[in-house]
């Protein structure tokens, strides 16, 4: 039974707080071993791609589980999920601080890993409450809390520090890096009982009463798929580098951990706090022009960054040599090109989840639940093919170049698909490519495919 328009406007900006704030701390707890992550590895001795595992498993469960979180969320309610999960999450956070060995924390860190899985059901509970026309704004300001990401970025570091190893009351509560996961598991059961207590108890429902073959039934177009693989390049990497670049300053520019977090919080942020920027101009504009933008930027920051250090070696006629053309990458040119394309990730992906709701109203939770799921994929292959490409060559900058490749194919997909569309819609082009004056005239006419196009371009 719908809502009243009253209700309907007084609960939806609650929601959004809530829903924002928990997945803010959701996202922190889901990515904490990028900080984590180097203490753990001096205490257990572990190699870089040991490390990179811990991380990718924490994501891999924080994927696997969002289509099926989008269904209960379309069929139950986006508040009683999302509290749900809030809950439940508190247990393996506590285990984590309790981890003795490689192996356990490897368990428990997949465990944990269940945080990421807010993401689908926040989409479907915020969605559910806003009409068309503000989906995109609204869908960027929850996914905003993509920040959570730099949370552990900032206090991780200082807790490790102020809390002595021995921990507090007696070793009730843990010391040193076990304390941010105890710290965490706290927060995640106050944050459950608020967003409880806080939020309208009346639940839109716009999958209550579907069977699940009908729920499943967009998951057969191909644009479903399509998107996921976008998103695998906007939040996928995104994800991937906010756990890898602590690593990438430590090791490459030696700089302190302290220090590494920070500047990967420069990065995270615009990742972040971007999304309400990139739903708002894909409301405007659309989302196809928005992501061929997106794609560009990141096709020419991660280009410049997989290029390997070094220099040419002139042979000259006298017998000696001389080095011309140096090239490396200092950390403020570094730091730059990635924080450019956190501003293009974190716009990007506000342009992704801009389509569902436009192609799939009454179904937002179930596919956005598989493209957020496939984009999280890409955050867990990403870590170990990271470490694997640099293992393998030597060379740290064949993690852009990974970057580089998954982002190219992405972008070729989508101007197929672009073209292809357009081909169909005015056939009698096709193959033209000089200019003249019918081409011209149609060039000015709007697009009347409805189910492709839009006259804003932002259906793709």
């Amino acid at each position: 039974m719908p809502v009243t328009t009253e209700t309907y406007q007084k609960g939806r900006t609650s929601i959004l707080v809530w829903s924002t704030i928990g997945f803010t701390l959701m996202f922190a707890v889901w990515l904490m071993f990028g900080v984590l992550g180097i203490p753990i590895r001096d205490e257990f001795g572990l190699t870089d791609v040991q490390l990179s595992w811990i991380t990718a498993v924490a994501v891999l469960n924080g994927a696997i589980w969002r289509l099926p979180a989008g269904l209960a969320a379309d069929r139950f309610g986006g508040k009683r999920v999302f509290v749900a999960m809030l809950a439940v999450t508190a247990i393996p956070a506590y285990l984590v601080s309790t981890a003795t060995s490689f192996t356990v924390l490897l368990f428990y860190a997949f465990l944990v890993g269940f945080a990421g899985n807010s993401f689908s059901v926040g989409i479907a509970w915020v969605s559910a409450w806003y009409p068309q026309n503000r989906q995109g704004f609204a869908l960027g300001v929850f996914g905003a809390g993509n920040v959570g990401a730099s949370v552990t970025k900032f206090i991780g570091p200082a807790l490790i520090a102020i809390v002595p190893a021995a921990g507090l009351l007696g070793g009730f509560i843990p010391g040193g890096w076990r304390f941010v996961p105890f710290l965490y598991m706290v927060l995640l059961v106050a944050m459950a009982i608020l967003t409880w207590a806080f939020t309208p108890h009346r639940e839109i429902k716009p999958g209550g009463g579907r069977s699940l073959p009908s729920l499943l039934r967009p998951l057969k177009q191909s644009r479903v798929w399509r998107f996921s693989l976008y998103y695998v390049v906007v939040f996928g990497a995104y994800v991937a580098l906010a756990a890898w670049l602590p690593k990438y300053y430590v090791d490459v520019y030696d700089m302190p951990l302290s220090q590494a977090a920070l500047l990967t919080a420069l990065f995270i942020f615009p990742a972040s706090l971007l999304r309400p920027v990139g739903g708002y101009v894909s409301d405007r504009i659309g989302a196809r022009r928005v992501m061929y933008a997106c794609f560009t930027i990141m096709l020419i920051a991660s280009g410049i960054l997989m290029m390997p250090y070094g220099y040419i070696v002139l042979d000259l006629p006298d017998g000696t040599t001389n080095e011309v053309l140096p090239w490396s990458v200092g950390t403020t040119l570094f730091t730059l090109l990635v924080f450019l394309m956190g501003c293009a990730m974190g716009i990007g992906k506000a342009a992704v989840y801009k389509h569902i709701p436009e192609y799939f109203p009454h179904d937002v939770g179930a596919v956005g639940g598989l493209v957020g799921s496939l984009g999280a994929l890409g955050g867990f292959f990403l870590p170990p093919m990271f470490a694997y490409a640099t293992a393998w060559t030597g060379l740290p900058q064949m993690t852009f170049f990974v970057v580089f490749v998954v982002t190219a194919i992405a972008m070729i997909w989508m101007h197929i698909t672009v073209v292809s569309i357009l081909h169909k819609a005015s056939p009698e082009l096709a193959n033209k490519f000089e200019h003249s004056h019918d081409a011209s005239v149609a060039d000015e006419a709007p697009f009347t495919d409805q189910h492709d196009l839009t006259q804003t371009g932002a259906r793709s």
